[in-house]
């Protein structure tokens, strides 16, 4: 029946009209099958297909199939193999195809898919080419037919010709020659079209075999680099080609070459498969190169253009959907997700990634799941910040031009980390990254980054909380309305203003005072506000009452600068009283207490200095002045009664007294304040406390400067005015008066000194010469009066000093200690900076022991001569805050106070010059704050029990300034302080030239030598402070680093501001390397040396300068330093100092090994055969209390430089392994000579060192030293053996000294006794390892060592055998050899 109805179809579709009446057998059929040819006119190809069962169709119907493909394919091939003219009958075949195919309808019908009766079937020409003995021939037809239909492009039904013809080769179950077909592919893709030339490509991995894939892969390699727009397809075909590691490497260093060059829109495929056919070894090589040539930045419009296509788009203009903006963006996306797709799963990629980072590669490593790779971008990005390699311009470049909001939980993740890092370099780019976030981001982005930065200050460390503060103020400021609708989360933060310091309280109300009273007015907000101030100020506990003040203050500041809502007035008459209430209801609120009186003025003193209050409306600041200056004038008249001590008029600058006749009148005052102490306030009388004195007058000096552009005229009697006080002989005899007395005279001076550093404050810019000399003279009564202080409080013991700067935590006052020690330890330090003060002292007090009990005599008497009172720099909270501006004095030249003073009256203009003692007291006061403001502290936790002392106390005014501006002051002040240096060195080396190269000669001024030393010493550390700024490693401050290193420069050569920065940093070491010849101490040498570290770091070449540093360094220790009485210098300073010194001339050294060696045996031998009290011919700084710290020092260098050796490696050559074993021989040398020099210093502290350092030297040697010897044995066999044999004698040595400390049971020593034997232990088996190794195992023997003291005596509780082992085991101890060959090696154990 199917055979019936197959040739019936095959009839009607020829049209034929003869019809078949009987069954024929199949030899009939097969004759006439044969026979068709001959009688009509169908060809070959028609009639075998119709016999195998295709009726081939026209016009637009599709071509029949009524049996299975792979049936019909096996008739078709049966018809053709059993043809009598086969082979010949193949080519008729084809021919007939070919005919049959030059209509281009019957042609398209056999590429598509032929109509089945069953199931789906391919088309006619792909299940002939299914057939091997045709596959060549129709391929050969196929790819001769393509080119016509080339330029066609897709007909009406959306069919591409081409792209047809392409996929009837694919996924064939064989290719007959596949080399043959891809040599015609490629040479179709050299001629034909674009599209076509992609269609092919794309589809070669569907094609061809495994076994031609390295050689297409060659070839499109070559076509990659003629034809980019080309670049998509062959990068997809490449990735899918089974390609070899070399061919493939081939392949990605020619598309890295390109990459420059590739289109915008290929970028995320080349970056995809470069990264995709990355193996484990190649990956950091390919990553880096990547990184280098990827320059997204190109990749985005600039802003002003991006902005126009805004503007453009927002007009309502026709722009399509896949604008440039939109397609470089998406671009840059999915370049992103491809490196985020390689990154997550290749881990070789993301470590790879890890070592050369990128700041969008980074947020992308944190977006991640894995712990450890956030971990990874955390700590990366910390040291990438760190070294300045990713800065702010970066940031912002990034949140400007890339889709960042994809990436926001990991930025904002990272923002914490940072902020919340102990670090101070890293915290500000922390705070960008909020910044960048809140400004970029949408409405949910930006609420998230208010509440994280409430976290931050609700946290209680103080680095964090004000740098979010700063954040949320800043953010305030550039965006008030979007902050104001998150206005609520930062009102939370009043619920915690406990953990906050006063200057966190300044911020935070200036910010809520902002959002309340600003444009975008918050009333919820002002009503919160007013009830926790309200609350706060009717609080009787100070620390409350404090919060009440400077908030109400802040308040006021906010209300008065801007204008009222109601009536749109600047200071309209609702504004005024409300102002006007808040003030009277603070005055109220504080009158109960002098100290809140006195911080109330501060603040409007502040106030006053920082805000934008208009002096020319209103009457704000006449209230201020109205009132201050009737306390001002309750304070100077002049009504003398009795006192506890006599009054005097003193301190009078003015020629005429006659002119007003005012005086300060503090002594009465301080008498009242006595007598009426305990006693409660009345509420109508205003008298003034001394305490609020010098507030007064501050805020008082300020109002004037607002309201008359900085002129004082109107006050400035205030800084020639007498102060009524005592006399001044009362602190000769202080000791003699009562205690009450004497506590009176201390807060009188107090008062006095405060007093005169607000009147500097005051009038330090005036320009006028005689009120430049009266400030001069007013710094002199400064440094007077702090003598006379220091007497005093040495002879008061249990003194309550009164408060001077009343926004720190205690403001009651604080007892003075009635030990207070003349250098008080600073707190705060760790438990092991401790330990290690508890051993300095320690050892001061050992080697004082070792004197002779006359000379501790007189040491003693001379201590108690020179001993001053008490040192003024621990007390620095107690006297007012000099401002930055008095700094300017320091431009005036240097001379005695006498002349001062002698030409002080006179008519004749001239110049205003500085006495040692006042530039001592200004030196001080500037590496103060350069120190608390350029040297950034880490940031700690608040403790549970807070330290009496608080770093940013005395630095109120300091801290609303940052650290660029004090930076920038320094550097205006470089010039002085050269000059300064410069008389300094001049004045030293005139008085090694009077004394014949001595400082102690007979013409020596001990106390000016003393202030001159001094000054010297603080130049140099305010100049390595400034240098030591981190900012100047930013971009935008390296032009204020050339300015500051173009001072010093210029000092030496003229024309500095053309310098490079290395010729700077070369010539401003050469100007400071010229000022070694006359340094007065010790440390005075050690501040030098660091600065000239520090200032050699600069030029990015500091190893140019290692050997100057060195032998700088190495000058100083072989100097002989004395003091101007003609005493070595000694105790725990010096040592500390030379401790450091030490330090780096060792580190700086070339050879450390060298040095050593140097010193352990050539100067400690010196200083054994000297006397008792002499030092080292060849290094004068060692002596026997110095032998400690350079035993310390030498100990801990060697340890530290054999961690430096390199390790042994299997592919050394001998050279190499000779190099490194000579290196360890000469280490091991110097450490068997340190420790045998216990064997004669043998002091406590002297075999602590050694145990410590020794253990951690052999550690070193087992890790580093004993791999070499297993490489080298057999080499070098004489210098192992020899090495083994120095070492077993230091390591015998270290095991007496383990049986010491348990026989003097020394807790100190025996702590490092365990891990020490352990080790000992360890390098016993060790030994016996490299013996193995080197099949020299038979040559190792181990005995037992005896515990012996130091000074090799047998321990007694060890002689627990017969006496007749003992000379035996003594013998044995003593020839514990390894024989290996004709060698000995010796091991010996305990």
């Amino acid at each position: 029946m199917m055979r019936k109805k197959r040739r019936s179809s095959v009839e009607k579709a020829e049209g034929t009209t003869t019809t078949t009446s009987t069954k024929k057998s199949r030899s009939s059929s097969r004759q006439s099958k044969e026979a068709v040819p001959e009688e009509t006119n169908e060809s070959v190809f028609g009639i075998f297909l119709r016999e195998a069962g295709v009726t081939l169709k026209h016009g637009g119907t599709p071509n029949e199939i009524a049996v299975d493909q792979v049936i019909f394919q096996k008739r078709v091939q049966k018809q053709l193999q059993k043809s009598p003219r086969y082979p010949g009958i193949v080519q008729e075949f084809i021919a007939g195809l070919e005919s049959h195919i030059e209509d281009a309808d019957r042609f398209r019908n056999s590429l598509l898919p032929c109509v089945p009766r069953l199931s789906f079937q391919e088309s006619l020409l792909r299940m002939l080419l299914g057939i091997e003995m045709l596959q060549t021939l129709i391929i050969n037809t196929l790819l001769e037919k393509l080119p016509e239909f080339m330029l066609d492009g897709t007909s009406d039904g959306g069919l591409s010709i081409p792209r047809i013809i392409i996929n009837q080769l694919k996924w064939l179950d064989r290719i007959v020659d596949s080399k043959e077909l891809a040599t015609k592919l490629m040479e179709l893709v050299s001629v034909a079209p674009v599209d076509v030339q992609r269609d092919i490509i794309t589809s070669l991995p569907e094609i061809l075999e495994d076994s031609q894939h390295n050689d297409i892969a060659q070839e499109l390699n070559s076509l990659l680099q003629q034809n980019t727009q080309l670049t998509v397809p062959i990068l997809d075909v490449l990735s899918s080609l089974n390609l070899s590691s070399s061919i493939l490497a081939e392949v990605r260093s020619a598309v890295m070459s390109t990459l420059a060059a590739v289109q915008l829109e290929d970028l995320p495929v080349v970056v995809k498969f470069i990264l995709h056919s990355v193996s484990a070894s190649d990956a950091y090589e390919v990553v880096s190169n990547l990184r280098k040539k990827l320059e997204l930045e190109l990749c985005v419009l600039p802003p002003g253009l991006q902005a126009s296509q805004s503007h453009i788009m927002s007009k309502g203009k026709t722009v399509s959907t896949n604008s440039p903006a939109t397609g470089r963006q998406d671009s840059v996306t999915l370049t992103l997700d491809g490196i985020k797709t390689a990154v997550r799963f290749q881990k070789t990629i993301s470590e790879a990634w890890i070592k050369v980072i990128d700041l969008l590669v980074l947020f992308i490593l944190h977006t991640t799941n894995a712990n450890q790779s956030r971990r990874a971008a955390e700590r990366v990005l910390k040291a990438k910040v760190r070294n300045g390699q990713i800065q702010e311009s970066l940031l912002q470049k990034t949140f400007r031009d890339y889709v960042m909001r994809g990436y926001f939980p990991s930025i904002l993740a990272l923002a914490q980390c940072l902020l919340r890092s102990p670090d101070p370099s890293v915290v500000p780019f922390g705070g960008h990254m909020y910044r960048h976030s809140f400004t970029v981001f949408d409405s949910y982005c930006q609420q998230e980054v208010v509440g994280s930065l409430v976290t931050h200050v609700c946290s209680g460390v103080g680095g964090e909380v004000d740098m979010a503060l700063e954040l949320l103020c800043g953010l305030v400021t550039e965006k008030p309305s979007e902050m104001a609708l998150y206005a609520v989360f930062v009102k939370g933060v009043l619920d915690y203003m406990d953990n906050l310091t006063p200057q966190q309280i300044r911020k935070l109300f200036n910010l809520l005072s902002t959002l309340a009273f600003g444009q975008q007015q918050g009333s919820h907000i002002q009503d919160d506000m007013h009830i926790v101030v309200r609350k706060q100020l009717s609080s009787t506990v100070p620390k409350y009452k404090r919060i009440g003040i400077i908030g109400a203050v802040m308040i006021i500041g906010s209300m008065g600068a801007l204008s009222c809502q109601v009536c749109g007035l600047y200071k309209c008459s609702c504004v005024s009283l409300q102002l006007t209430a808040l003030l009277e209801l603070v005055q109220s609120s504080s009158q109960s207490s002098a100290e809140a009186t006195a911080l109330y003025y501060d603040e409007l003193a502040n106030l006053v200095l920082t805000s934008t209050l208009d002096p020319q409306r209103g009457g704000f600041f006449f209230w201020f002045g109205y009132y201050i200056f009737g306390v001002i004038n309750a304070s100077m008249s002049v009504g003398l009664s009795s006192f506890p001590l006599s009054a005097k008029v003193m301190y009078n600058l003015d020629e005429d007294e006659s002119q007003g006749g005012i005086a300060i009148n503090l002594l009465p005052l301080l008498a009242s304040d006595f007598q009426n102490k305990g006693e409660q306030q009345s509420q109508t009388t205003k008298r003034a406390s001394p305490l609020c004195l010098s507030p007064f007058f501050r805020l008082l000096r300020l109002c004037e400067e607002k309201q008359h552009q900085g002129d004082l005229e109107e006050i400035d009697a205030l800084l020639g005015c007498p102060l009524v006080l005592t006399d001044m002989d009362v602190g000769e005899k202080v000791e003699a008066l009562s205690k009450a007395e004497r506590e009176f005279f201390c807060t009188l001076l107090f008062h006095s000194i405060n007093w005169f550093r607000e009147v500097v404050n005051a009038f330090c810019r005036q320009k006028d010469t005689e009120m430049k000399m009266k400030v001069m003279t007013r710094l002199q009564n400064i440094t007077y009066l702090q003598t006379q202080l220091e007497k005093a409080l040495a002879a008061t013991p249990g003194y309550v000093l009164p408060v001077a700067n009343f926004d720190g935590e205690n403001t009651e006052g604080v007892t003075l200690s009635s030990a207070a020690p003349v250098n008080k330890t600073k707190k705060g330090k760790n438990s092991s900076e401790s330990s290690s003060q508890l051993e300095e002292a320690t050892e001061a007090d050992e080697t004082q022991q070792d004197l002779p009990e006359k000379e501790k005599e007189k040491e003693k008497e001379k201590e108690k001569e020179t001993r001053p009172g008490i040192s003024l720099t621990s007390y620095r909270q107690f006297f007012r805050e000099l401002d930055m501006e008095v700094l300017s004095v320091l431009q005036c030249g240097l001379i005695s106070c006498s002349l001062l003073d002698s030409e002080l009256h006179t008519k004749v203009r001239e110049e205003v010059l500085l006495g040692p003692a006042e530039l001592v007291f200004l030196l001080e006061d500037m590496f103060r704050k350069v120190e608390f403001s350029l040297i950034a502290a880490p940031a700690k936790r608040t403790p549970f029990l807070k330290g009496k002392m608080d770093r940013s106390a005395g630095f109120s005014h300091l801290q609303q300034r940052s650290p660029k501006d004090i930076a920038s002051c320094s550097v205006q002040l470089l010039p002085a302080l050269c000059s300064h240096l410069e008389n300094c060195h001049n004045h030293f080396q005139t008085v090694l030239s009077e004394n014949n190269g001595v400082v102690d000669g007979p013409a020596t001024d001990v106390q000016e030598h003393q202030l001159m030393t001094t000054a010297y010493q603080l130049l140099l550390q305010v100049l390595n402070t400034t240098f030591s700024w981190s900012g100047f490693s930013q971009p935008g401050q390296r032009s204020l680093l050339k300015k500051a290193l173009g001072v010093l420069a210029g000092r030496l050569k003229e024309g500095g501001a053309e310098l490079s920065m290395e010729e700077l940093v070369k010539h401003s070491f050469e100007y400071l390397l010229n000022f070694r010849s006359t340094m007065p101490s010790l440390s005075t040498a050690l501040c030098l040396s660091q600065l000239l570290s520090t200032v050699s770091e600069k030029g990015g070449y500091s190893s140019a300068y290692r050997e100057q540093t060195a032998s700088l360094a190495r000058r100083f220790l072989s100097q002989e330093w004395v003091t101007p009485s003609g005493e070595k210098e000694r105790g725990t300073k010096f040592n500390e100092t030379l401790h450091t010194v030490l330090s780096i001339y060792l580190e700086h050294v070339d050879d450390v090994l060298k040095a050593v060696e140097e010193i352990a045996g050539e100067g400690i031998p010196e200083l054994l055969n000297a006397a008792k009290d002499e030092s080292s011919t060849s290094w004068p700084t060692l002596n026997r209390q110095t032998f400690l710290v350079f035993y310390k020092v030498l100990m801990a260098e060697l340890e530290k430089s054999v961690r430096k050796i390199p390790a042994a490696r299997t592919g050394d050559n001998a050279e190499v392994q000779s190099e490194k074993l000579l290196t360890w021989n000469l280490a091991v040398r110097d450490f068997h000579i340190l420790v045998n020099l216990v064997k004669v210093f043998d002091s406590r502290l002297v075999v602590n060192v050694c145990l410590k350092y020794g253990r951690l030297f052999l550690e070193s040697f087992l890790k580093l030293g004993m791999p070499l010897l297993d490489y080298s044995f057999k080499r070098h066999k004489e210098d192992v053996q020899s090495l083994l044999k120095t070492f077993q004698l230091s390591t015998r040595q270290l095991h007496h000294m383990c049986g010491h400390s348990k026989i003097n049971q020394d807790t100190s020593l025996t702590n490092h006794v365990p891990a020490l034997k352990k080790s000992l232990e360890l390098f016993i088996y060790r030994v016996k390892a490299m013996l193995t190794l080197n099949n020299c195992q038979e040559a190792f023997w181990m005995g037992n060592l005896k515990n012996r003291n130091l000074k090799g005596e047998e321990i007694l509780s060890q002689r627990s055998q017969g006496s007749e082992n003992e000379e035996d085991e003594e013998e044995e101890e003593e020839q514990h050899v390894l024989w290996v060959g004709t060698d000995s090696v010796t091991v010996t154990r305990e």
